[in-house]
């Protein structure tokens, strides 16, 4: 009699039987396509290729993913500056070094973090004790570059308001222009810095085990989709304890001796 009861309270409610709300776990599924934005621009995480071919440790997570899923990937082209807007548009989920952010959680779910990074300084090697602190770096005499809209830019409008910052809108030949002495500093995340080393011999990462800010990178979900981040999450999982995520990341990050 209880459960009727209660039965009958719920359904009153409407808080019981509720049909589930759509997923983007069944709609890949059903459609046989998995929509991802990525940037293309950032190594070791993204990158377009000259053949229009995207590669990158977070390329290759996501299309494990689909095939985890049995549906191809539709990838769709983005920015920094328009990621946001561009996937709760158009896209299912986002990848490629995209860091977690307290603004970006406002809007969005995040997977389980993939790894942790954050953010470092990456110069002239003659140069590395120049930069060693917050202190050091916000001086009105030091020349930043970041590229617009991501999480670089943010970082040092909050943290180094006094040095000077140039929005460089091409984050596949940014390096150069510390290489070129063109600016003294790019704030960018520990991995990128450590991978575009064997670019650039004359840049070194400062203190790539010591971030002056903690970071996590994750893919970037729908907000309120239950289903799918479960889904992502035990992915991911697996991914890690089967070592298919650490042969991945392996790939782009060993030092190239190893």
């Amino acid at each position: 009699m209880r459960s009727l009861i209660a039965a009958g309270i719920l359904l009153a409610s409407g808080t019981a039987f509720a049909a589930p709300s759509s997923s983007v776990l069944d709609e890949a599924q059903q459609r046989g396509t998995l929509k991802v934005c990525t940037t293309g621009d950032y190594k070791p995480y993204t990158f377009l290729r000259d053949d229009k071919r995207y590669e990158g440790i977070d390329i290759a997570l996501a299309e494990s993913l689909a095939k985890s899923l049995g549906v191809k990937i539709e990838w769709v082209p983005t920015t920094w500056k328009t990621l946001m807007p561009d996937f709760l548009a158009q896209c299912d989920m986002a990848v490629g070094g995209v860091s977690i952010s307290l603004e970006r959680q406002k809007k969005a779910f995040f997977s389980n973090p993939i790894t942790v990074d954050g953010k470092i300084p990456f110069v002239r090697c003659d140069e590395v004790e120049k930069y060693q602190t917050i202190e050091q770096l916000n001086q009105p005499s030091v020349r930043l570059i970041e590229p617009p809209g991501g999480t670089n830019e943010a970082f040092v409008r909050r943290e180094l308001p006094k040095a000077q910052l140039e929005l460089f809108h091409d984050n596949t030949v940014i390096f150069k222009s510390v290489a070129d002495n063109k600016a003294d500093v790019m704030i960018t995340d520990s991995s990128e810095a450590q991978y575009q080393q064997r670019n650039y011999p004359t840049l070194c990462a400062v203190n790539p085990d010591k971030p002056l800010q903690y970071s996590e990178k994750a893919f970037l979900l729908p907000r309120g989709d239950v289903a799918f981040k479960a889904y992502v999450d035990q992915w991911l999982h697996l991914t890690k304890a089967t070592g298919e995520y650490q042969r991945i990341a392996d790939a782009w990050l060993a030092k190239p001796s190893e």
